[in-house]
């Protein structure tokens, strides 16, 4: 007869027993509301003040540097509120915390931008307490949404940001994670400010005080390079440093003493990485590495017998006859020897896919790079040090491009010279190229890559273009949850066999179907809506669209602010 009925009801392992797949999910999602019950008494003992003012339901939202509830308050009225209550992990710096809450503050409460009810602290536990607002998720209603939803989105995002960048603030993490939206209700709120960093002029105090301890470090930038296979690569270095390859006879006769550098090599005959410790600032992510400034020579430290030395000077490689001293080189020594490398000194990998071990002792360039991948703007992969609201307008604009093109993420790299490629092959090459050299960065890329028209681009991955309008049953549709690019595109490979992949992917299949009676306004786009996306994803931060432009633009020419 087997066990009583109501000890499997509990568990529902009436259907476990017959599926083993659901057997797994259920048993997580119990496992995992008992561990979300944990968290929740957790937070209730670290702080007390919660217990009496609110009634916990359930995690909404968990990230790197905190952890969002659902709350229930009750009002003297007696009617019940819902709150969203912001666990900011303990280890967050104070000063970050009460920039995040000046900003929300000051600047929140209207124009789409969350304000803040309350907020407690017991100890370095800090609770924010602000409305919720019941949301959809972005990626749920992607594709169904009509082309007036999508601009009202946009333009209430603009709204958003016009406010926020208003005060100074730079919100650094535009996503649609971040911009909550009520279908509904029509309600949308710019949410997260945790990464938020001021302008020069900001409104927000302590923004001020977190941009002065960010400016910490040196000028003078590494080369990251990225090879990308069969000879392409892409690299990027400082303007400063193109100016040091073509320095002139008088600077090589200065350092001719210095001129031939010897690197020992290893079993592959690669020179050997030079490795710097790395600290990460409290205030978003950094690089600094940390070097000697000047040269110190150690007369105890002998090379020894080597293949090949670099003659920097002739940027040649020449090959070595005699042997110097039979005496070992320990890595460290050689780390140390690399590093006291005089800063004038030039290099020999100038436009070739390998970083030496002069560009590796130099210290890199202090900049920001907080932010979500796949959303920063060609000024932050870069590593530009002076990084405006435009950043923002450009991450907005990724946002628009996945709302066109139906596709969510549209990009999807592993790091930051990845992502680079990935939008030369959308806006091209030479545009990069000649965007990066006005705000004094030099990338090199060793294939030209055309820039791909954005109208036709987004209606053939939406599926809405002439030669993608075949039956659903001649073409199955694509998940709205992959990449517009293909997923081989995300990898670090020959770019132009990524440019080739992503041609014959809009080619030869549609990234939506959709129906002529059910087109919901999306086969008839204006030219303004890709004008403005044009502006959006300007490749040059200077000359990028603001918030304020993009509400005044013929795009929105019927819309109320």
């Amino acid at each position: 007869r087997g066990p009583p009925l109501h000890l499997f009801q509990h568990f529902h392992v009436l259907f476990m027993l017959r599926t083993p797949e659901l057997n797994k999910v259920l048993i997580f999602r119990i496992l995992s509301k008992a561990g979300i019950k944990k968290d929740i008494e957790k937070l209730y003992e670290a702080v007390p003040q919660l217990v009496n003012m609110f009634k916990i339901k359930e995690k909404i939202g968990e990230g790197t540097f905190s952890s969002v509830y659902l709350a229930t308050a009750q009002l003297q009225t007696g009617h019940e509120e819902k709150m969203a209550l912001k666990h900011l992990i303990p280890t967050s710096h104070p000063l970050r915390i009460a920039a995040e809450l000046q900003c929300l503050t000051v600047a929140g409460g209207q124009d789409n931008v969350m304000g803040v009810k309350y907020c407690f602290r017991k100890n370095d536990h800090v609770v924010i307490v602000m409305p919720y607002l019941e949301h959809e998720s972005f990626l749920d209603i992607l594709n169904s949404l009509s082309f007036e939803e999508v601009r009202e989105y946009m333009f209430n995002l603009f709204r958003a940001l016009r406010r926020i960048h208003h005060f100074g603030i730079v919100h650094r993490d535009v996503k649609p994670s971040n911009f909550l939206y009520n279908r509904q209700l029509k309600q949308y709120a710019l949410v997260d400010f945790g990464l938020a960093q001021g302008t020069p002029d900001t409104k927000i105090k302590l923004l001020k005080t977190a941009h002065s301890e960010d400016e910490q470090g040196s000028c003078s930038q590494n080369n990251p390079t990225i090879a990308l296979g069969n000879g392409v690569s892409v690299s990027v270095t400082a303007a400063t440093q193109t100016a040091q390859q073509s320095a002139s006879k008088a600077a090589d006769k200065r350092s001719s003493s210095l001129s031939k550098i010897q690197i020992k090599q290893g079993r592959g005959g690669k020179e050997d990485s030079v490795h710097h410790s790395v600290q990460r600032s409290v205030f978003g992510e950094r690089n600094f590495n940390v070097c000697s400034s000047t040269y110190q020579e150690n007369s105890s430290t002998k090379l020894i017998k080597q293949s090949k030395m670099i003659d920097v000077s002739s940027r040649k490689l020449v090959t070595k006859k005699k042997i110097i001293s039979t005496k070992a080189l320990s890595n460290g020594a050689a780390r140390k020897a690399a590093s006291a490398c005089p800063s004038n000194l030039t290099c020999d990998c100038y436009a070739t896919d390998r970083v030496c071990s002069i560009c590796l002792s130099r210290c890199q360039q202090v900049a920001p790079r907080a932010g979500t991948p796949g959303f920063r703007a060609p000024e932050v992969l870069t590593k530009c040090p002076t990084q405006t609201t435009a950043i923002d307008m450009w991450s907005a604009g990724i946002i628009f491009l996945s709302l066109l093109s139906g596709r969510y993420p549209f990009y999807k790299a592993s790091d930051d010279l990845t992502a680079l490629a990935q939008i030369m092959t959308v806006r091209g090459s030479r545009e990069t190229i000649q965007a990066a050299k006005t705000f004094g960065k030099s990338v090199l890329c060793t294939q030209v890559v055309p820039a791909q028209n954005l109208r036709t681009l987004c209606e053939k991955l939406r599926g809405t273009h002439s030669s993608c309008m075949r039956s659903q049953d001649e073409v199955p549709s694509k998940a709205g949850n992959d990449s517009a690019l293909p997923d081989k595109l995300c990898a670090p490979e020959p770019l132009g066999k990524q440019i080739q992949q992503l041609k014959s992917f809009q080619e030869g299949d549609c990234a939506l179907e959709m129906k002529a009676t059910d087109m919901k306004g999306w086969d008839q786009v204006p030219d303004e809506a890709y004008d403005l996306l044009d502006k959006l994803l300007d490749l040059n931060p200077a000359t990028r669209i603001t918030a304020k432009e993009a509400l005044l633009h013929p795009f929105f020419k019927d819309m109320k602010l």
